[in-house]
């Protein structure tokens, strides 16, 4: 495993393209539209949120998604996304039986969980996001880096999303994030941004972060909570367009398997060891 806090050796800028998240997905249509543009990964909030979806209903979206993906409708260039599960301090076995009910690939934390949590998911073979909030500096200028949370650098989670922060708030704020304080950290380790991207503003994102990945939610959106498939291919279009196949100038460590995944093979089913050798392996892989 990469240790803590460090970014993958032997990986050059511009490996591979950015690496794309359509979060809050609660329909089938949001779901196909995602999979069509091309995103990498759909994104259900088991949390409290405007967004929330029940498991039956993303286990639902998940097999017809897989389905539709495996008959070849739609883009025949399409592939299964990863399904990435978001929680809040929830218990471990909670998480794992939504993620085995549902077919998630990937979870990811938006609460004040522990790492011995990380390593529990990690060990029952589940990809791990760690969201970490950035407050921003007391002027609103991005360039003014804001100090990273210790947590960004120690923890052993497989990426590190970074978000903006919002006083009792987990995520979800339609708020830029501190780009400057995101790309210092994709400087050391694999970073996702997050918080107020929109199709017209994250090919500028990309060009001053260089991250890994983008997530987007309320961008997306033509009301709080149901998505645009319209501004879901404008947003994927954008971020590819920012950050191409080659020559893409993401961050170091950027390549991004097209089938969705952190950490390798991951598409039907929790991540597999091995893959793509600029991401790091499973823990204790």
């Amino acid at each position: 495993m990469t240790p803590p806090g460090e970014g993958t050796p032997g990986c050059p800028a511009g490996a591979g393209p950015v690496w794309i998240k359509i979060c809050g997905i609660r329909d089938a249509e949001a779901a196909f539209a995602a999979v069509e543009a091309g995103a990498d990964a759909l994104g259900f909030v088991f949390a409290p949120s405007p967004r929330r979806v029940d498991p039956d209903g993303a286990a639902r979206i998940v097999a017809a998604v897989r389905g539709r993906v495996a008959r070849g409708d739609g883009d025949g260039g399409a592939r299964a996304p990863a399904s990435v599960g978001v929680f809040v301090d929830a218990p471990v076995t909670e998480m794992v039986a939504v993620a085995r009910h549902v077919g998630l690939t990937h979870i990811q934390l938006h609460g004040d969980e522990p790492e011995s949590v990380v390593a529990a998911l990690q060990e029952r073979g589940f990809g791990v996001i760690r969201a970490v909030p950035v407050p921003r500096p007391g002027v609103a200028d991005h360039a003014v880096a804001a100090p990273l949370p210790a947590l960004a650098l120690t923890t052993r989670a497989d990426r590190v999303l970074v978000d903006a922060a919002a006083p009792g708030r987990r995520g979800g704020t339609g708020r830029l994030a501190n780009w400057a304080a995101a790309a210092r950290l994709a400087r050391r380790r694999p970073v996702i941004l997050a918080g107020g991207l929109d199709p017209g503003n994250v090919a500028e994102a990309i060009r001053v972060v260089r991250p890994w990945g983008v997530d987007v939610s309320s961008g997306v959106e033509r009301a709080r909570g149901l998505k645009d498939p319209e501004r879901i291919a404008r947003f994927v279009a954008a971020a590819r367009a920012a950050a191409p196949r080659t020559g893409g100038g993401v961050a170091a460590g950027s390549g991004a398997p097209r089938d969705g995944s952190l950490a390798g093979g991951v598409g039907a089913g929790p991540r597999a060891r091995g893959g793509d050798a600029c991401v790091p392996p499973p823990a204790g892989g």
